[in-house]
C-alpha cells in the first residue's frame, strides 16, 4: 500500500511544477501592470492635491521605475537559479580537450 501512495506523489510533482512556473512568469507581467497603474494613481492623487499638472508625471515615473525594479528582481532570481543549476555535475559544461590527432598537418589534397 505504501508503494502506491509514493507513486501517486511522484506522479503529481511533475504535473504541478510547470503550473507553478507559469504562474510565476504570469505574476511578473501582472506586477508590471499593477506597478504602472499604482504610479498613475499616485500621480493623479498628487495632481489633485497640489493642483500642479506636471506632478502627475512624477507618479507615472515612479510606477515605471517600480515595474523596472520588478523585472530586475525577477531576472536576479532566475540568474541565481541558473547559477545553482550550472553547478550541478550533470549540467556542467566540460572543457573540450584538443586532440593533436584530429589536426592534419600533412599535405592537403583539394
Amino acid at each position: 500500500m505504501a508503494n502506491s501512495s509514493d507513486e501517486i506523489k511522484e506522479e503529481r510533482k511533475p504535473r504541478i511544477k510547470p503550473i507553478i512556473e507559469a504562474a510565476d512568469s504570469l505574476s511578473l507581467g501582472i506586477s508590471m501592470v499593477v506597478a504602472v497603474l499604482m504610479g498613475v494613481g499616485i500621480g493623479w492623487l498628487i495632481r489633485s492635491l497640489s493642483g500642479v499638472a506636471w506632478t502627475f508625471w512624477i507618479g507615472v515615473a515612479i510606477g515605471i521605475a517600480a515595474a523596472i525594479l520588478n523585472v530586475y528582481k525577477a531576472y536576479s532570481k532566475q540568474y541565481k537559479e541558473f547559477e545553482e543549476l550550472a553547478k550541478e555535475p550533470r549540467y556542467a559544461i566540460k572543457k573540450q580537450i584538443d586532440d593533436e590527432d584530429d589536426e592534419d598537418y600533412g599535405e592537403k589534397n583539394y
